[in-house]
């Protein structure tokens, strides 16, 4: 009984710290980058508004069927940390974070079916490490110590 107990222990660190490692790979370039040419550079490319842009005429882009420009990583963090805090994880959250339950606006857009769309968000929620839904004002400083969005 002990030793099946020490392998079962030995086999569950070993999976924590293979699931440590993996999210700590997680970077923009090598995995986040991929997903989001896929899944979300149509309405989030080059050719879209900057955030202050966007804000101005969010009626006009929307009916365009366009969102702000996110297609590079320094565009793409400020939806993380400041200034938009959490804005990211708001959209792409499968609404496990949330008392109503309800996913973000554009979490269907992870994936073709919700097995891409769980992966999708997982390597994101490892790519950004303090997955929280927050705004900057109610972030605290072990919040913002925990965010990764390693390039």
């Amino acid at each position: 009984m002990k030793t099946t107990v020490t392998t079962l222990a030995t086999a569950l660190c070993i999976a924590g710290l293979s699931s440590l490692a993996q999210a700590q790979d997680v970077t923009w370039s090598k995995q986040i980058k991929p997903v989001f040419d896929k899944n979300c550079a149509a309405c989030h490319d080059a050719a879209t508004p900057e955030y202050s842009q966007f804000k101005k005429e969010k009626d006009v882009w929307m009916k365009k069927g366009l969102g702000m420009r996110m297609e590079t990583y320094s565009h793409l963090v400020s939806f993380v940390g400041w200034p938009n805090a959490g804005a990211l994880m708001r959209r792409l959250d499968d609404g496990s974070s949330k008392a109503d339950k309800k996913p973000g606006n554009m979490y269907e857009y992870l994936g073709a079916d919700e097995k891409e769309r769980q992966a999708n968000l997982q390597l994101f929620k490892n790519w950004v490490g303090a997955w929280n839904l927050k705004r900057w004002a109610d972030l605290t400083k072990e919040d913002l110590n925990g965010i990764k969005v390693a390039y």
